[in-house]
């Protein structure tokens, strides 16, 4: 499970994320609370898969600037 706790949303990636129907809200607790992440075979930028509170399976990728800080990218319904 990541160490970061501050998620870094500005119009672009907040703008990316909501264009495919995903909330930062949703984005923030698929990625903190999957234990497990790997690395996007096209970006090479961290990934999980997971399910949200509701039960929603999306895939989020994102940036880690260090321990605290994380930038999301862009997140997608698994299907």
């Amino acid at each position: 499970m990541p160490y970061f706790h501050i998620f870094l949303w500005d119009g672009e990636n907040d703008d990316h994320v909501n264009a495919h129907g995903i909330s930062a809200e949703e984005f923030e607790y698929v990625v903190l609370n999957t234990r497990k992440s790997d690395l996007s075979r096209s970006s090479g930028r961290p990934i999980v898969i997971g399910e949200t509170a509701s039960g929603r399976r999306i895939c989020c990728v994102y940036e880690i600037f260090d321990e605290i800080y994380c930038y999301p990218i862009t997140a997608f319904d698994v299907e």
